[in-house]
């Protein structure tokens, strides 16, 4: 194969690289996969899964997934839409086709392992293929989730226990008498929602929370420079007045940033997907929470956790949503000899940071250069990992917003959450917004490093 990049992994993050790479450099491209086509786990996600953000915060750079357009029915009308899975899987699917291919200057080889080595087997046809030396290798695989469909349980399961993962749901054929819910985080909310949405009484469902979750409001969310810079703003204001990191969630809760299921309960899991608000008034409906640690075995009529024993009906369903998700593998910096690897470079939205990642490779030569306009960050899943997340996002955001190029660029593209299209540049609510913003964020920042103990962490890392 002869190519200037081998891109390892046709997911949202190779996809999103790919994209903003070959908008911006004449070069040639190989994309592996070892799925049957793009989108990544997307392919194998549970059928009624949707995004939690807004459809044009994901996906590539220079198409918008869903248009742009607002929801016009429903709980959640006025917010912009939400693509489904099989919108996500056809998007995909049209972006290799009429963006990517259509160039003449990208291959894609589905059904493909790269093995290490500059060397790609096919796991169809066994045949392998090697790449020149002059070609860059790009890992878009480093945090490629772990998902129910292709996770066993992390339990043990007797003989005569029904155990489904989430995927399985919409095939029960014969209601039993309780479904219980084990996980949480949004696979478990999706899952509580779908069950209560299909006439399930809340009596009959049984949820397994090992840890509780804070999310973040989805209708603040949202394409709108306004109303997602002044969450921001809000967000660096409650950052900087708190003196723990629970002190802050809450402050940020009071301000309509946060949410959380269950009020009584101060949460320690800080993934932050979204919620809608009608969401967790339903999910607020499921009485029966437990909260014993993790599970450990399942047998008929019974769970094993790590601090008791729970009685459940002896025919009940147990819905597997305890998968790890994305990955939260060690930093490394994204530009090395041997690859290219992606990871965040924001705080959240990581189709973004893709696509960052690939303007700042097609634009720029000095990989020393490219490491400090976007170093990387991570997501984790504890109030600390999130402090850290986002002062290592809004230091990168920093470095690389203030290249006039990537700022302008980055003004242009729906991904960016914080853009700012220049025709609203200069209306008085996108200033005033800004000016708010730019205000808090130096205390937010430095009390969010100091409550995650950032720079400490990173001084002995170095």
């Amino acid at each position: 194969m002869d190519a200037d990049y081998l891109v390892v992994g046709a997911g949202a993050a190779g996809m999103a690289f790919t994209d903003a790479l070959i908008d911006h450099a004449d070069v040639h491209v190989i994309l592996v996969d070892r799925r049957h086509g793009v989108g990544g786990h997307w392919l194998d996600a549970y059928p009624f899964v949707q995004l939690h953000q807004a459809s044009s915060f994901y996906g590539v750079a220079s198409t918008v997934l869903g248009g742009g357009r607002i929801q016009r029915r429903g709980p959640e009308t006025g917010l912009s839409e939400r693509a489904n899975v099989s919108e996500i899987c056809a998007y995909y699917g049209q972006v290799l086709t009429d963006r990517m291919l259509a160039t003449g200057r990208v291959e894609f080889f589905p059904g493909s392992e790269y093995v290490g080595d500059r060397q790609v087997v096919s796991r169809i046809a066994g045949r392998r293929f090697e790449v020149s030396e002059r070609c860059r290798i790009v890992d878009a695989r480093y945090l490629s989730p772990d998902i129910p469909a292709q996770t066993p349980p992390p339990f043990e399961v007797a003989d005569g226990v029904r155990v489904i993962p989430v995927n399985d749901l919409p095939r029960v054929d014969e209601a039993p008498s309780e479904y219980v819910v084990v996980g949480s985080g949004k696979t478990a909310t999706d899952a509580c929602i779908w069950l209560l949405a299909r006439g399930v009484d809340p009596d009959r469902i049984c949820w397994v929370r090992p840890r509780d979750p804070w999310m973040l409001n989805r209708a603040v969310v949202q394409p709108d420079p306004v109303v997602f810079l002044g969450m921001a703003a809000d967000m660096m204001q409650g950052a900087a007045a708190g003196s723990s990191l629970d002190e802050v969630f809450l402050r940020l809760e009071d301000a309509g940033v946060m949410i959380r299921i269950d009020r009584s309960v101060t949460p320690t899991m800080a993934r932050a997907p979204t919620l809608g608000v009608w969401e967790l008034e339903k999910l607020r409906s499921i009485e029966r929470v437990v909260r014993l640690g993790h599970v450990r075995r399942v047998e008929p009529g019974r769970l094993v956790l790590d601090d008791g024993q729970v009685t459940v009906a002896q025919d009940a369903i147990v819905v597997h949503c305890a998968a790890t998700g994305l990955k939260n593998p060690p930093l490394v910096p994204v530009w090395r000899p041997d690859a290219i690897t992606v990871q965040p470079v924001r705080a959240g939205f990581p189709c973004f940071g893709a696509a960052v990642t690939g303007y700042v490779e097609a634009t720029r030569d000095d990989d020393a250069e490219k490491n400090r306009l976007c170093p990387p960050s991570r997501y984790g899943d504890t109030l600390v990992d999130w402090a850290a997340m986002n002062v290592r996002g809004l230091r990168a955001t920093a470095a690389f917003g203030a290249e006039p190029d990537i700022w302008a660029w980055a003004n242009g593209v729906a991904l960016n959450p914080a853009r700012v299209p220049p025709e609203l540049s200069d209306t008085p609510a996108v200033v005033e917004t800004l000016a708010r913003l730019q205000s808090q964020v130096p205390a937010g920042v430095a009390r969010l490093a100091e409550l995650s103990g950032l720079d400490a962490q990173d001084d002995a890392a170095r």
